[in-house]
């Protein structure tokens, strides 16, 4: 235990710190300036502070003011010593939350006893500060394994809606990274940049109920079947819809409104501009980008340039302008997510088509 004794008289501090010295561990570090020993305990944790209450310009009620002021020493034991006729001065130490006094002169049983139990308190106290600060973070363990499997389940769920798409996988890590970085770049809450991160890939979740024969079909759709395979938003929505959870809160807006376009054009509800949810204003663009750089077995992933200048030019209609702006503002990390989530092939089939 750490014992700091502030007293302008070297004496004083010799008799205290003799004392003092077989009821800790270590030797009490002794300051005679109060001034010096404040900017000592800003930055040190001692245990117990012993200080006069009579020294020159600050006095120990102001020391003590002083004290408490500094972060994390709220709670640090503190004793004065006053004169036996400070009944005053006293009151006011009790009022600035000292914790105990010794009185004048010290008499060494009445030092060891006050002091002995003060440091008893204070070896509870971070006994008891150590293991709250151990439950948090077990409890912060426990939650994020509960995070994660909820992740992985909601990622399976997403990926069965496209399971028959051997690149979909890729496909819905890819933007769901770019997602967030778009996020990141519109300079969201970490906490939220997560969520978007986490809810993008269930956007086409809704693909789950929609027949084989359409959702499959190689050729074009005509109007009736494009009608049907659009309701896949709507049937995100409502398989997502009513959870007491952020997250799947999330996936159901995200599902709703990925297919909306910022001039109102888009669907299920043809909403415009920030009526749009912003989650959904995200994804739609990350969604777009990925489906345009990625290779599929009816075409070949468009160049980042490309993708940039088509999307660029959307700008206001389809997209919200500031996320395409946020999507664009740095393309190496755009190349990283792209490079981290594809297969090899894919890398080098697409690197080739850049060069070109």
């Amino acid at each position: 235990m750490k014992i700091l004794i502030v007293d302008d008289s070297q004496a004083n501090l010799d008799v205290f710190g003799h004392m003092l010295e077989m009821l800790s561990d270590t030797p009490p570090v002794t300051m005679s300036n109060p001034r010096i020993a404040l900017d000592w305990c800003a930055d040190n944790e001692p245990d117990l502070v012993v200080v006069d209450y009579m020294m020159p310009e600050i006095d120990g009620l102001e020391f003590l003011r002083r004290f408490r002021a500094l972060p994390g020493k709220q709670d640090t034991p503190v004793v004065m010593v006053t004169a036996d006729t400070h009944h005053k001065i006293r009151h006011e130490a009790l009022r600035l939350s000292a914790n105990d006094f010794l009185t004048k002169p010290v008499n060494f049983a009445e030092l060891n006893a006050r002091v002995g139990n003060l440091l008893a308190l204070r070896s509870a106290q971070l006994r008891l500060a150590s293991h709250a600060a151990d439950l948090a973070e077990a409890v912060r363990k426990a939650t994020a394994e509960i995070a994660a499997r909820e992740r992985e389940a909601i990622y399976r769920l997403s990926r069965a809606a496209e399971f028959r798409d051997p690149e979909t996988g890729g496909h819905l890590l890819r933007m769901a990274a770019y997602a967030e970085l778009i996020a990141r770049n519109l300079g969201l809450p970490e906490a939220e940049c997560e969520l978007i991160l986490t809810a993008a890939p269930m956007h086409d979740i809704g693909k789950l109920g929609i027949p084989d024969a359409i959702l499959l079909k190689p050729g074009r759709l005509d109007a009736d079947e494009l009608a049907i395979i659009r309701g896949h938003a709507q049937i995100g929505a409502r398989i997502l819809a009513d959870s007491d959870s952020p997250l799947l809160q999330a996936g159901a807006v995200i599902a709703a409104t990925h297919h909306e376009r910022y001039d109102g054009s888009g669907y299920p509800n043809g909403l415009a501009g920030r009526d749009i949810p912003l989650h959904g204003r995200i994804v739609a663009a990350a969604d777009v980008f990925d489906a345009l750089t990625s290779s599929r077995p009816y075409k070949p992933g468009w160049s980042f340039e490309h993708a940039r200048s088509a999307m660029e030019a959307g700008s206001g209609s389809h997209f919200d302008p500031d996320c395409i702006t946020a999507l664009f503002c740095d393309e190496s990390a755009l190349d990283a997510i792209r490079r981290r989530y594809s297969p090899p092939d894919r890398l080098t089939t697409t690197t080739t088509q850049e060069a070109a």
